[in-house]
């Protein structure tokens, strides 16, 4: 058998690296940058690419300073450098030792030109978005299944709204094909009307991975659709025609998550504190009709009872019906609300506590009514013991039981002694039904001052 010769890894990087710098000497690269980085050591290291292919670059920290404005990415440049090989990673590279700017990007420009002939056609005009629904039943995700994007949003949904159904449209976000796939994606979201909000995402990159989403007709296919779209689109410093066209943008994939979904314990906490609002303000209610009746009852004891006491039972029935419908409708009122924004949160996963809540809430307006109830019986059953009590002391119904009434005519003074009177004086006598007017003929029963009592019979 013919001996064979193996090479190590290292070998091999070493003599592929010796025959590039030997075959290539210095030369000049004419391309875009992209993918730039500025280390803490001060080299630079980017990627140089034209339409079809690209080749990594590295410009070390004693060139690097003599060219502070250049390179920067998207900047079509001109460099000059030897053809090297970094045999650790086995990478092909230009080490660079001169650059100048060669002009605007390709990418660049198209870019530019693209955005500037989309606004003035008004596509990213303010008044043509749309408000993103408060609690959308559904949400769709248009991104990459297997990107990192796409989990960011499933678990910042998950943590924010677990009971909120999610529909994820696979896609392409980069590459031949990802613009029409998109596009086609966004017309199918439109037409099957399956969600009330759409997530359009994927994670970071430079200025050709994020191309599909500077395509015109992916941006005209965002603004046709009739359901909010919201961009996601890369870190916070990429910004995409996409975004300029979605109705909300979003800084990152998450934040486009949180952005369009509702954050359920926000909302349990506000649903809580309304219920509290909601007792306060029945507590407060029912302690004014308590004082309104307690001064009722205080006018009620102080005024002639025959004359007014019909009017007044009359009137704390009518502030009991009042108050009782008042109570029960603002109870149906806060109950309909609550049960429309429990409702509307759709809380699957959530759908035991919320019921929980819901008969804590019963059970405590139930207890409330009881109560409410038992005050107002309370407080009729005073009200009527108050009103046999004052009918038991009134003066009528002494009268009623036979007995008079003695005044004078003149200062209407009642009279309880003889020694009040004397004879000849013209007194009024009041009877259950009628007056009389009597003329004292006779004093008995009196004892005046130096004078022996004088005994007469009564005409």
């Amino acid at each position: 058998m013919a001996t064979r010769e193996t090479y190590t890894v290292s070998r091999l990087n070493q003599e592929a690296r010796t025959l590039l710098e030997g075959q290539f000497a210095s030369l000049w690269v004419e391309g875009e940058v992209s993918n730039l980085t500025r280390p803490s050591s001060g080299h630079l290291y980017f990627s140089l690419k034209d339409a079809r292919a690209q080749i990594r670059c590295a410009l070390f920290q004693n060139r690097a300073f003599l060219f502070r404005d250049c390179p920067h990415n998207g900047q079509q440049v001109l460099v000059r450098g030897r053809v090297s090989l970094y045999e650790p990673r086995g990478d092909y590279q230009i080490i660079v030792d001169y650059v100048e700017e060669a002009g605007a990007g390709a990418l660049q420009r198209a870019y530019d030109a693209l955005r500037l002939k989309l606004e003035r056609e008004g596509l990213f005009a303010p008044e043509r978005k749309r408000p993103l629904p408060a609690f959308p039943r559904q949400i769709g995700v248009i991104t990459s299944p297997t990107g990192a994007a796409i989990r960011d949003v499933l678990a910042t949904l998950r943590r924010r709204c677990p009971s909120l159904p999610v529909l994820v449209y696979p896609v392409p976000v980069q590459g031949e094909g990802a613009a029409a796939h998109i596009t086609r994606t966004l017309h199918l979201a439109a037409q099957r009307q399956d969600c009330d909000v759409l997530l359009l995402v994927r994670g970071g990159g430079s200025l050709e991975d994020l191309a599909t989403f500077n395509d015109e007709t992916v941006v005209r296919a965002i603004c046709q659709c009739s359901i909010p779209v919201v961009a996601g689109i890369g870190h916070e410093t990429d910004v995409t025609i996409a975004d300029f066209a979605a109705d909300a943008r979003a800084a990152t994939p998450t934040a486009a998550a949180a952005l369009a979904g509702p954050d359920m314990l926000a909302w349990l906490v506000k649903i809580g504190s309304l219920d509290e609002r909601l007792q306060r303000a029945i507590q407060q209610a029912l302690h004014r009709q308590r004082r309104h009746l307690h001064g009722l009852q205080q006018r009620l004891v102080r005024q002639e009872p025959r004359r007014r006491l019909l009017s007044h039972t009359q009137r704390v029935d009518e502030l009991d019906q009042r108050l009782r419908q008042a109570l029960y409708q603002q109870m149906n009122r806060e109950r309909i609300a609550l049960n429309g924004l429990a409702g509307r949160l759709g809380a699957r996963a959530l759908a035991d506590r919320v019921r929980t809540q819901r008969r804590q809430w019963e059970q405590l307006a139930g207890r409330l009514g009881h109560a409410m109830h038992q005050r107002v019986r309370v407080a009729a059953q005073r009200n009527q013991t108050l009103s046999g009590q004052l009918q038991v002391l009134s003066p009528l119904a002494t009268l009623e039981r036979g007995y008079a009434i003695l005044r004078r005519p003149t200062d209407r003074a009642i009279l309880r002694r003889a020694s009040q009177t004397t004879v000849g004086e013209t007194l009024e006598v009041l009877l259950s039904e009628g007056r009389l007017h009597c003329e004292i003929t006779a004093l008995s029963g009196v004892d005046f001052p130096n004078t022996p009592p004088t005994y007469r019979q009564p005409t």
